[in-house]
């Protein structure tokens, strides 16, 4: 897959893992998207070292799980950080 591919998927899978994740994670759209593209990148490695996943295909339905997964863990790492922080400002 191409970068600007692999940019589009975690876009994409950002905003879908911004639906999943209820609450409010705070930081705007454009925090979510770009939180997206890391946690797509970080679902591909993350699969290709634990399970040999094949990243090649825009389409392929193992892809987009991958990249959907990494952006909810990332999505929630990013919310437990900022929770804190406004939590010690109260």
């Amino acid at each position: 897959m191409s970068f600007l591919g692999f940019l589009l998927l975690g876009l994409i899978a950002g905003a879908i893992a911004k639906l999943i994740l209820p609450g409010k994670q705070g930081g705007g759209w454009f925090v979510t998207l770009m939180l997206g593209v890391v946690g797509a990148l970080l679902g591909g490695w993350l699969g290709g070292m634990l399970f040999g996943a094949n990243l090649a295909e825009f389409w392929s339905l193992q892809s987009w799980l991958l990249a959907i997964g990494g952006s909810i863990i990332v999505l929630l790492i990013y919310g437990l950080i900022v929770g804190r922080g406004d939590r010690s400002r109260a």
